[in-house]
């Protein structure tokens, strides 16, 4: 039995919100299956998608086990990730109305930082520029205040690039572009979640 199974037959609710990619996609339809869905893993509720990943904008959603439409449209400032966490929000402040003293389990599992790297403009434009330099520099920069901060031994060194990765300096002008603009999406989709994170944080507290 999974935690939540266990969880459950000992006082607890149980919640999965966010992404569960452990059915079987052949078993992904109104039609299941749904023994390898949430529910039939010991969860009493679930919000969130099946499949590896999926739009930020117009995700494929489902409650329980039925497909639902995303609460809002992408030109309105609908976003997964919060909406994930509006919706964990809404469940948990529920709950402890009710049932104060009951213990609950909750999964939160984001969309982010998987592929696709969609992330609010605004925090895009936050990272405008902090990537030109290129991975080569940034990888450095990075790995020295690592050492400052005590994460990493003064000894460690960077390894060779992966291979099939260029060096920065060997890249054309429209190919830096392009991944220091894929590096930006990458940082301004991290910390978003982050902030979600934060919102989550604040209920709980």
């Amino acid at each position: 039995a999974m935690i939540p199974a266990i969880l459950r037959e000992n006082g607890y609710n149980t919640m999965a919100i966010g992404k569960w990619h452990l059915t079987p996609d052949e078993h992904t339809t109104p039609a299941g299956p749904y023994d390898l869905w949430p529910l039939g893993q010991g969860f009493e509720r679930f919000y969130g998608f099946l499949s590896g990943a999926t739009s930020q904008w117009e995700p494929d959603l489902w409650e329980d086990n039925h497909l639902v439409e995303p609460p809002a449209r992408p030109e309105d400032g609908y976003h997964l990730s919060a909406d994930l966490v509006d919706k964990a929000s809404d469940w948990i402040s529920a709950q402890k109305a009710v049932a104060p003293s009951k213990p609950f389990f909750l999964y939160l599992s984001f969309g982010a930082v998987h592929t696709p790297h969609h992330a609010p403009q605004e925090y895009i434009d936050r990272y405008r520029g902090a990537f030109d330099a290129g991975w080569d520099v940034v990888r450095t920069e990075t790995l020295a205040r690592q050492k400052a901060l005590g994460i990493m031994p003064a000894s460690a060194e960077l390894p060779p690039l992966n291979p099939g990765v260029t060096a920065w300096d060997a890249l054309s002008d429209d190919q830096r572009r392009l991944f220091a603009r894929q590096m930006e999406a990458f940082a301004a989709f991290t910390t978003h979640t982050d902030d979600q994170i934060g919102r989550l944080m604040e209920v709980l507290n």
